[in-house]
């Protein structure tokens, strides 16, 4: 009997188990893939960035001590000082993912022109002066091994690294050139030898530069004066042979409070597509953060003067500008007034495939709008719009724009049998058609950030609406025509805000 009861008990303490890590899994709001296209792209375009980068790095100083036999003397001191790369080609190079690890770079038969100054010193002269090196069979192969920190920032390590140059000619210019042409043979041995040395800790510390930027990244982005949005990384990059993901949290917050929304993050399953160079998965976890987070915030909340409603009727309607006027005169007996929208509710959002719906389930208010009194109600009504959401990407920002499908009124009891009461709904339904709509799509014109990289562009975009998710798929444009300095801080859109969250990690 006791056994059985322990076998019970430590059934239910495995089941509580279950329940408490289920209960904690948290799911990407937004998920972010990179093919093979997109790496081969990155070559391409990666070139001109490095080339810039690496002609404006400051290469450390190359010194040594040899005692070359070919000139009689026990010892000579030499320095390169001042080394700049001028020029360099990597016709071969490639890279490709290494499933669980990262992505493995190799270049092969590379060649580099690079220009410094010397100085030589023996127990018998010295002498200063300037040289050009042509290095070639540059070889580099290593792995960039993808992780993130704490605080959701992506992380860069590299593993593996195996670099060497085959080759090099040194020409020297100075006083003393001819002689040092002349003997300039065996010293290219020594300087390549010291030199190859340098290959690995070099790279290794641009990484580790790298790596700095990307931890003053910040993934909080404030949107607008109502909400922030998360865009950490929730777990490390996902590789496999074909691919990398990028789970990243996609959430919104309201602006001064960064409490979770109370429902949960639901998975999804980018579909195997590799005809695109990036595709992003965003979930309707994403939406409703945003529908939640907005109502919390207040911003669903709109007040509508007499003098608005006009104007917006008449930019956005034939006739019904002059109707109004008289509208108010036969109801509201000349008095000015006020529409209220109110939500009630957060906005319910519904992504089927092919269809993006939002329910507003919110409240009109009619009231009179009195200089010398207290604000009367002429009439209260409850209501839900049924609206579709046109999607389009512009820029580096997804838009959204609302049309109104169907609405519904619901009166109270009291009043529902009152005709004068009810023909307000024909009213009401015309100033959220051709004055609150616009209003809303006018904030909404101001988009989302979509998470680029750095002087990137998307181009060839393309929108699906499927069960639960958008997918974006599109190719990515580096803009050579921009003449900013390169830089790695990644998302360039992402601002830095108040340092109270930059101490928030992510879960």
């Amino acid at each position: 009997m006791c056994t059985k009861m322990v076998q019970i008990l430590w059934g239910c303490f495995l089941l509580w188990n279950l329940y408490i890590s289920s209960a904690q899994t948290i799911y990407p709001g937004i998920k972010a893939r990179a093919t093979q296209r997109a790496l081969d792209y990155g070559i391409q375009a990666g070139m001109e960035m490095i080339e810039q980068m690496v002609k404006e790095r400051n290469i450390p100083d190359l010194k040594g001590s040899e005692s070359p036999e070919f000139l009689k003397i026990d010892y000579m001191n030499y320095k390169f000082i001042n080394i700049k790369i001028n020029a360099f080609s990597l016709p071969n190079t490639s890279l490709a993912f290494v499933p669980g690890v990262g992505i493995r770079a190799l270049i092969k038969h590379g060649t580099a022109s690079i220009s410094t100054d010397w100085e030589i010193k023996s127990p018998f002269f010295q002498d200063t002066g300037g040289a050009k090196l042509f290095l070639s069979g540059v070889y580099f192969t290593g792995i960039v091994v993808l992780a993130r920190n704490d605080f959701g920032h992506p992380i860069l390590k590299l593993q593996d690294c195996n670099a060497q140059v085959s080759h090099n000619d040194i020409s020297f210019s100075g006083e003393l050139s001819v002689l040092y042409n002349f003997f300039a043979e065996p010293m290219e041995k020594p300087i390549l030898k010291n030199l190859n040395k340098m290959l690995c800790p070099i790279i290794t510390s641009e990484v580790e530069a790298l790596n700095a930027n990307l931890s003053m990244l910040e993934v909080l982005r404030k949107i607008d004066n109502y909400t922030l949005l998360d865009y950490s990384l929730i777990s490390s990059p996902e590789i496999t042979e074909n691919y990398v993901d990028l789970n990243l949290k996609g959430v919104f917050y309201p602006l001064e409070n960064l409490t979770d929304p109370p429902f949960s993050s639901v998975p999804f399953v980018l579909p195997e597509h590799s005809d695109s160079m990036i595709y992003v998965g965003i979930s309707e976890y994403f939406f409703k953060s945003a529908s939640y987070a907005y109502f919390t915030a207040g911003a669903f909340n709109v007040t509508l003067t007499t003098n608005k409603i006009f104007n917006h009727l008449i930019r956005n309607s034939q006739g019904l500008g002059n109707m109004l006027p008289r509208i108010a005169e036969l109801y509201i007996l000349s008095q000015p007034f006020m529409v209220q929208v109110l939500a009630r509710e957060p906005p319910v959002v519904n992504l089927l495939p092919g269809n993006f719906t939002l329910d507003i389930p919110a409240s009109f208010v009619i009231l009179t709008q009195s200089k010398n009194s207290t604000a009367e109600t002429i009439v209260s009504m409850d209501f839900v719009a049924s609206t579709n959401v046109a999607l389009a990407i512009l820029g580096q920002r997804l838009i959204c724009s609302l049309s109104l499908n169907r609405f519904r009124f619901s009166f109270p009891e009291s009043i529902r049998s009152n005709i004068e009461v009810l023909r307000f709904e024909n009213i009401l339904s015309s100033i959220l058609h051709f004055g609150v709509l616009p209003l809303a799509n006018a904030k909404l014109q101001q988009g989302f950030p979509l998470p680029n990289p750095h002087k990137i562009s998307l181009v060839n975009s393309n929108i699906e609406v499927l069960e639960g998710f958008l997918l974006i798929s599109t190719d990515l444009k580096y803009k050579t025509s921009l003449k900013q300095q390169p830089s790695f801080h990644g998302w360039e859109a992402l601002n830095l805000i108040s340092g109270q969250w930059r101490v928030k990690p992510a879960p």
